[in-house]
């Protein structure tokens, strides 16, 4: 199934840029600028959208304006409108669970306690979507997590995240087409 949505999970304004939690919209700032398109403001669709070319298809890209707890809002507004189906959404977030420089495509399964992905979920009525995990690591301890995402990583897991975003943009031509499998053995065996 050929990808219609992208969307980048994060924070809206200044002060969430550089955090971990942001790590959805460092992905979709990238592809907007490597398959050049400019995000515009629709209040109504509460989000950032934009429409890019990748390869020989027609994307829509989404930041959400909602804060991360709210982000099903806005994808399930921008999918009732433009008549996207679940199972052409790719919706991009960080994983605590993967460490920096990881990124894995799935299809499907659970939040594992993201609140942005849990959400979408109860939003879209449905977790049949594609999801970009990209590893930023945990803090090692559970009462640490909304501290940990909530602040910026220090420069060498920045850089290893940075690696992951440019492997995950390395194989999106193919996520979009739909040649999931392809896309997977490229992303997952890059190590």
């Amino acid at each position: 199934m050929a990808i219609k949505l992208i969307v980048g999970l994060g924070n809206p304004g200044k002060d969430y840029q550089s955090h971990r939690h942001n790590v959805g919209f460092w992905f979709v700032d990238a592809l907007a600028k490597l398959y050049p398109a400019k995000f515009k403001n629709d209040s109504k669709l509460f989000c950032d959208l934009a429409l890019s070319s990748v390869s020989d298809f027609h994307v829509r890209v989404v930041k959400p304006n909602t804060y991360m707890n709210r982000s099903g809002q806005s994808i399930q507004s921008v999918a009732k409108f433009f008549k996207i189906n679940v199972d052409e959404v790719l919706i991009v977030h960080d994983d605590l669970d993967l460490e920096p420089g990881f990124a894995r495509l799935k299809f499907g399964g659970g939040h594992g306690g993201h609140n942005g992905l849990r959400d979408a979920i109860k939003a879209l009525g449905s977790n049949d979507f594609y999801r970009l995990r990209v590893g930023i690591g945990h803090p090692g301890d559970s009462s640490q997590v909304s501290d940990y995402v909530l602040h910026s990583p220090g420069s060498y897991d920045l850089g290893l995240i940075q690696n992951a975003l440019v492997d995950s943009l390395n194989v999106i031509e193919k996520v979009v087409a739909g040649e999931n499998e392809s896309a997977m053995k490229a992303l997952h065996t890059n190590e």
